[in-house]
């Protein structure tokens, strides 16, 4: 009502549709301002498009606000918690239901989980030899598909 009083409901809610829809193309592409100019420029030309003055609008709001926007759609994009901190050591068993266990090397690792601002959560593993190479063997084809893509 203050920034358009003279349009309809029903006007104004398309406006902010095709804004919203047109920032939302701008923010998945992480447009440089390069990209920004070309695709604000067509946007203009483009039969029921937008006017310079909303293009000039939208670069000014995507210049000022792009970092903010892109660490926002990272931190959404996120299934869960993050790994914050991981430590690690090898010690020797000392006790076991079964005395061929005793004395063998075992893997502690310990991870800090969370999400940035809240409260981390850590988890306590322990591997013994035949598990600490099939993790690493695990870990190997994570890297080579990362590698391919």
């Amino acid at each position: 009502g203050q920034l358009y009083p003279e349009a309809a409901p029903e006007e104004f809610a398309a406006l902010r549709a095709k804004m919203g829809g047109l920032l939302q193309s701008i923010a998945s592409a992480d447009m440089d301002l390069n990209q920004l100019e070309a695709f604000l420029t067509a946007q203009t030309k483009k039969q029921g498009g937008i006017t310079s003055d909303q293009a000039a609008v939208l670069a000014k709001f995507w210049k000022n606000h792009r970092v903010k926007i892109h660490e926002s759609l990272v931190n959404q994009s996120r299934w869960d918690n993050v790994l914050k901190n991981m430590n690690w050591r090898v010690d020797l068993k000392s006790q076991s239901r079964h005395i061929d266990q005793i004395n063998t090397p075992v893997a502690i690792v310990e991870m800090e989980l969370g999400k940035n601002g809240q409260e981390s959560e850590f988890l306590c593993l322990e591997f013994d030899e035949a598990k600490v190479s099939q993790m690493l063997k695990k870990l190997s084809e994570i890297e080579e598909s990362m590698t391919a893509l």
